[in-house]
């Protein structure tokens, strides 16, 4: 029987609601919760395909364990697990001291899970070695808004996109980061169109074909911009200077300094107009309600807090906060990266917005929690912790539901890093992770639809997560393998004592958690599941005694500071640590694609995922691959100070000449080489230690690898991959990927200077199923060129290219047709390699949501469809409307004959 259990994405911070069809066992289908006050039932590309992720094969189903370095692991039980990782722990702990040991989770927990974690590093083990990946992509808005307005609280609400008449968006894609409060936007203008949007990206992105100004500033350069409109700004009078005197401090330090950032200087900087300068600044004076939203191309910097503090001060500055449609607004990268800083899931916080390094808030816990004090040596950072592992420092490392061996800057470090942990747990859902090739000790993790608690979005609403199904398996929830765990270590640490951890739920979780909220900025101490459950998702602060949570913050001019004023920022703009120079005179940026998330744990199982963008691309600007003698699709290798990657280049007209650009999602297993960040550096900003992921120093040239192989297979896509990624380890440039509308097929390409040994060749026709059946082959070893495909029931369900891979898109479009032809036939039996016809374009999903092609989209324009036609017709654009800037692009390129 089909039922119905309404849960939040698992994905970006806005915080979707979503209803689960479910019969119990199975998850069937996912729509938008109607009722849910983030997305009102809509959702993007990702959300909306949440169904067709997860696949079993990939899930890790039971524990297992290594019992010595080289080893294999083998399943194990859960008791074994737990106590050999407790006394391991233990026994590292009573030799080396509760430092030797540290925890690395994620944005992606629960609140429940976060708060179990912390509580126990800091109150059991003793230690404030736990971070979260959240380092990697929040915590310089963290700072930012720490040091400016007195806490880690985002002012605005959703609402506030809608009633803003001045938008300002910096360093976010929105249309592909967070398409749905992108589509609350694209509405405001449609119905507002006075309305103003400014982007400042140094690409031209889908975000920015809703702009009524692109800055297409150099990147890194964006405290110069800022610091440059406030000079305008005071120069024309578009200060409140009432605002200013009354609820801020250090104005007059402020305005001295940006004296000399003049707009001939800061353009020049910027390389940006001096009239675009003074449009923005114009546009944000004279505005009555100016809103900002930024994201990772402010944050993954080395200058990140100043950045998101000069972004403040030009709220400030002008009294633009703390009313409708204003405010600085922070849009947050993963689910819950909002509920681990509520619980002080960062090496430098503490529960409740309290500080590790404050004597009386350390106090204030530990006498909560009923310890004898917390631990004052400051935690390390997520750098930091992974330089500890690797000198040796920390010996035992705990890592949950993240992926640092993907994530991470400087890879070949983590990697080494995670062969030198003489102990490493990795606590998962997914064990094909690129970490999990390193777990001493596996833990199956549930996952999305199988667990409960509680996630904060960026607007600060805290919604109720619901389980639909039972995780597969033995994997358990979070929250309840770190209890028990932590149950376990207690025996061996402080034996005879009452549990800290003596939890049934996780709502007794959050219970305990809230009282360390009360009073707080961030006060959630009204809240619980049960009340969440009545009222629906509600915004902190929500008191004792609430009916409502708060919509946004500031409005009586009041700040959380000693003094309860604001403050400005004084910081002089500092370059980027990586400055372009003659061996890497290219600057590397990297961001996320529309259907892709994070390091593909979970969106890499489902192959209408890659339908829009299905391989790991370098793009380039035309002048730059002009200048290298490069051509579209052509191999390269990418340099930078710290490694090296092979990959295809794309010309990219939206990138200024010098500037090269890489999605952040490819790592070790879909592309051989650690990915992309093998490329980028560790330095980090020195006030929030968040990685400058956004800016390396690179150089590009072409790569010449003769021998090319191209496999399509279908059917077992997850055990197949598994068993044939570490075939291509000696190939020189190997790409993994998935494919197909109706149905899921694996994608391999690879290359090399020479033909592999002939017995490695074998093995992967074999697991390909190329190797004996119904298969039609064609070999010439005088040129080592072969063609192989497998033919059932009138169809192609596998193939293999080998040698060189002329064919490769028309033996794909035929595959993803469902036809066998006689042309295809002809052209296997003869030494022909190129295919009938000549080149033939590859299929390309455009509309994820509706399942329609770019092929089917141009038919249709070929007929005299106009967008509206289109959305009729066949569909594409009328669920989460990312495909909507591609679909416009195609109008005006191909338009619609009358």
């Amino acid at each position: 029987m089909r039922q119905t259990t309404a849960s939040t994405c698992c994905y970006c911070g806005v915080g979707c609601g979503v209803l689960i069809e479910h019969d119990g066992e199975r998850i069937l289908d996912v729509t938008g919760d109607p009722n849910h006050p983030a997305n009102f039932g809509k959702l993007c590309s990702k959300g909306a395909t949440l169904h067709l992720t997860g696949d079993l094969d990939a899930r890790a189903h039971y524990p297992e364990l290594r019992l010595g370095k080289g080893l294999a692991r083998a399943r194990t039980d859960w008791d074994s697990a737990l106590d050999h990782a407790a006394n391991v722990f233990a026994e590292t702990i009573a030799e080396h001291g509760p430092d030797s040991v540290a925890f690395y989770i994620s944005g992606q927990l629960l609140t429940e899970d976060y708060y179990a974690f912390n509580k126990l590093a800091r109150a059991l083990v003793g230690t404030n070695n736990i971070d979260s990946n959240s380092r990697l992509c929040m915590s310089s808005a963290v700072v930012g808004y720490k040091r400016s307005l007195g806490a880690d609280a985002p002012p605005c609400s959703y609402e506030d996109i809608e009633q803003s008449d001045c938008l300002l968006i910096v360093g976010s894609n929105m249309a592909y980061a967070h398409p749905v409060l992108f589509r609350r936007l694209e509405a405001a203008k449609a119905k507002r169109p006075e309305m103003k949007v400014i982007v400042v990206d140094p690409r031209r992105t889908d975000t920015c074909d809703l702009a009524d100004l692109h800055l297409a500033i150099l990147p890194g350069t964006d405290v110069a911009l800022f610091h440059g409109i406030l000079h305008i700004l005071l120069w024309e009078g578009w200060i409140d200077r009432d605002f200013i005197d009354a609820h801020t401090n250090g104005f007059d330090e402020l305005k001295s300094m940006v004296r000399d950032y003049n707009p001939a200087m800061v353009a020049d900087l910027c390389g940006i107009g001096v009239d675009e300068l003074q449009t923005t600044a114009g546009l944000i004076g004279t505005s009555k309600r100016f809103l900002s939203l930024w994201c990772m191309g402010v944050n993954q910097s080395t200058a990140g807090s100043a950045k998101n503090s000069a972004l403040i001060n030009l709220h400030l500055a002008t009294g633009q906060i703390g009313k409708p449609g204003a405010g600085p607004f922070s849009l947050t990268g993963q689910p819950n990266a909002m509920g681990g800083r509520e619980t002080g899931s960062l090496s430098n916080l503490l529960p409740g917005h309290r500080e590790a390094g404050n004597a009386s808030h350390r106090a204030e816990v530990a006498e909560y929690w009923g310890v004898p004090a917390l631990p004052e040596a400051p935690g390390l950072s997520a750098i930091e912790l992974f330089d500890a592992v690797r000198s040796g420092k920390v010996k035992a490392l705990w890592i949950a539901c993240t992926n640092p061996a993907q994530s991470m800057p400087d890879q070949q470090k983590v990697h080494e890093a995670l062969v030198a942990c003489p102990f490493v747990v990795v606590q998962e859902a997914f064990f094909t992770t690129e970490t999990c090739r390193y777990a001493d000790l596996l833990l199956p993790a549930a996952s999305w639809g199988e667990k409960e608690g509680t996630v904060t979005n960026s607007e600060r609403r805290v919604s109720h997560v619901r389980a639909a199904i039972d995780a597969p398996g033995e994997a358990r929830a979070d929250w309840a393998i770190t209890c028990d765990f932590a149950r376990r270590l207690e025996t061996l640490m402080r034996p005879s004592q009452a549990s800290l951890f003596a939890f049934d739920a996780p709502s007794a979780i959050f219970e305990e958690y809230k009282l360390l909220t009360a009073g707080r900025d961030l006060d959630l101490s009204g809240l619980s599941h049960e009340l969440i459950d009545r009222l629906g998702p509600q915004q902190w602060p929500f008191p004792t005694g609430s009916t409502h949570g708060t919509t946004r913050l500031y409005g009586d001019g009041v700040f959380p500071t000693d003094n309860g004023r604001a403050r400005f920022l004084a910081e002089q703009y500092q370059a980027p640590k990586e400055k372009r120079e003659a061996r890497f005179p290219l600057t590397l940026n990297t961001g996320r694609l529309r259907d892709h998330w994070h390091g593909m744990s979970r969106t890499g199982t489902a192959a209408r995922l890659f339908g829009h963008v299905e391989e790991a691309l370098l793009s380039m600007s035309g002048d730059d691959m002009r200048r290298r003698r490069l051509l579209d699709g052509q191999l390269v290798k990418v340099r930078s100070r710290r490694g090296e990657l092979l990959i295809p280049v794309h010309k990219d007209d939206s990138l200024r000449p010098g500037q090269a650009f890489m999605p952040m999602h490819w790592g070790d297993r879909f592309l051989k080489g650690m990915g992309v960040n093998v490329l980028t550096l560790p330095d980090f900003d020195p006030a929030s230690k968040q990685p400058e992921l956004k800016h390396a120093g690179v150089e590009v040239e072409k790569v010449e690898l003769p021998w090319q192989f191209f496999a399509l297979v279908e059917g077992g896509v997850q055990k197949r991959f598994e068993k044939l990624r570490p075939l291509f380890e000696g190939f020189a440039y190997a790409s993994f990927s998935l494919t197909g509308r109706d149905r899921s097929a694996l994608v391999i390409r690879a290359a090399c200077n020479e033909a592999p040994d002939a017995t490695q060749l074998a093995q992967i026709e074999q697991l390909l199923g190329l190797d004996e059946g119904p298969v039609v082959a064609y070999h010439d070893p005088r040129r080592a060129v072969g063609k192989r495909v497998r033919i059932e029931d009138g169809r192609i369900v596998a193939l293999s290219l080998s040698g060189e891979t002329a064919a490769r898109d028309w033996l794909k479009q035929l595959w993803h047709d469902g036809t066998a032809n006689q042309a295809l036939r002809r052209w296997l039996l003869a030494p022909l390699s190129t295919p009938p016809g000549g080149g033939v374009r590859a299929a390309k999903t455009l509309c994820n949501c509706m399942n329609v092609g770019e092929d089917a989209i141009c038919a249709g324009i070929d007929r005299g469809l106009d967008l509206n036609g289109l959305k009729r017709e066949l569909g594409c654009g009328t669920s989460c409307g990312s495909c909507v800037p591609e679909i416009k692009r195609l109008l005006v390129k191909q338009p619609a004959v009358a």
